[in-house]
C-alpha cells in the first residue's frame, strides 16, 4: 500500500519509462462484487494496476454520510491482492489537500442535473480528485462503473475537454442476485428496506418491457411517469428523480431512442439513497 503522492508518482514514472501500461480504478473503499470486476477489467488491461482506495471529502455535502461512509482497510486490502492488484493507493486527506489548497475541476452542464441538482458541488469534488488521480498515478487509461452513469459521463466530458491522454473504460452495472445493484451502502440496508430498494431494478424491467412491447415512438415523459408512480407506491421508497436521458449529453428524451438510458435516485425510508440506471433497448 502507498499513501504519499509523490512515492506513486514516482513509482508510476518508472513504470512508463519502462514502457508498462498504468491502469487505475478510483474507489472510495468498502470493496465488494462491483469493485472487484473493475478491477478484473483493469488487469487485463494494463501492465500495472493501481486502485485508489479516498473516501473524497469535498464530494459529500452538508448532512450527507461521509463520517458514515463504511471502511475496512484490512479487508479492501486482501481483496485488491486477489485480483491482482498491483498498488492499493490510500492516501491521506491532508496529503491530497494540504493547507491552503483552493483549485477546483468543474464540469459546468453534466454536473448541474440529476445527481447534481440534490448534490450542488458533488461532481465538483468528483471531477478534483479524479484529476488529481490521473496525475499521481500517470494511468494510460482509467475503469469506472455504469452504476453512476452520470459520473461517468462527467468524467468523459473532463477528459475531452481538457484533452488528457487517458482512456475512460466503462464496466456494466454488476448486480446483487436478486437485480438490486451493487453498492457500498447498501449495507446500510436492513433486510425488508434490501426488498424496498429493489423497486429501482423492477423499474427497469417494467420499462423495458414497455418499450419492448410498444408498436409506435413511445413518450419518454409518459413512460418516466408510470415508472415514479410505481416505485412511489412502495412503502419506505421515496423519487428523488426519474428520468430518461441522452447517454451523452444527459439531456431529457422526448421519445424513447435506441440509446436512450433510464437513470433513477430513490431514498429508502428517507435514510439511504440508491442510484441505478441502464439502458432501455436491450443489446
Amino acid at each position: 500500500m502507498i499513501q504519499e503522492p509523490r512515492e506513486l508518482t514516482a513509482l508510476a514514472g518508472s513504470w512508463r519509462g519502462q514502457g508498462q501500461k498504468i491502469a487505475l480504478v478510483p474507489t472510495m473503499g468498502s470493496f465488494h462484487a462491483g469493485h472487484l470486476a473493475l478491477m478484473h477489467q483493469a488487469r487485463q488491461c494494463a501492465d500495472q494496476v493501481v486502485v485508489s482506495l479516498f473516501v473524497n471529502p469535498i464530494q459529500f455535502g452538508s448532512g450527507e454520510d461521509l463520517a458514515a461512509y463504511p471502511r475496512d482497510l484490512q479487508r479492501d486490502m486482501e481483496l485488491a491482492a486477489g485480483e491482482g492488484v498491483d498498488v492499493l493507493y490510500a492516501p491521506t486527506t491532508s496529503s491530497m489537500y494540504p493547507a491552503g489548497f483552493q483549485t477546483t475541476v468543474r464540469v459546468a452542464e453534466l454536473g448541474r442535473g440529476l445527481c447534481g441538482a440534490s448534490r450542488p458541488g458533488h461532481f465538483d469534488g468528483v471531477c478534483t480528485v479524479v484529476m488529481k488521480l490521473f496525475s499521481q498515478t500517470q494511468a494510460h487509461l482509467a475503469v469506472f462503473g455504469e452504476k453512476d452513469f452520470q459520473q461517468l459521463a462527467v468524467i468523459r466530458r473532463m477528459v475531452r475537454d481538457l484533452d488528457l491522454a487517458v482512456d475512460i473504460v466503462a464496466h456494466p452495472t454488476v448486480r446483487e442476485a436478486s437485480g438490486l445493484a451493487m453498492s457500498s451502502r447498501n449495507s446500510y440496508l436492513q433486510d425488508d428496506e434490501r426488498e424496498q430498494a429493489l423497486c429501482l431494478y423492477r423499474a427497469i424491467l417494467f420499462a423495458r418491457q414497455k418499450v419492448k412491447g410498444a408498436t409506435q415512438p413511445l413518450s419518454a415523459e409518459v413512460l418516466r411517469r408510470e415508472i415514479e408512480g410505481n416505485i412511489g407506491q412502495v412503502p419506505g421508497c421515496a423519487v428523488e428523480y426519474v428520468e430518461i436521458v441522452d447517454p451523452d449529453s444527459l439531456e431529457r428524451c422526448e421519445t424513447v431512442q435506441v440509446n436512450s438510458r433510464l437513470i433513477m435516485a430513490v431514498k429508502i425510508h428517507d435514510r439511504v439513497r440508491l442510484i441505478d440506471n441502464a439502458r432501455l433497448f436491450e443489446l
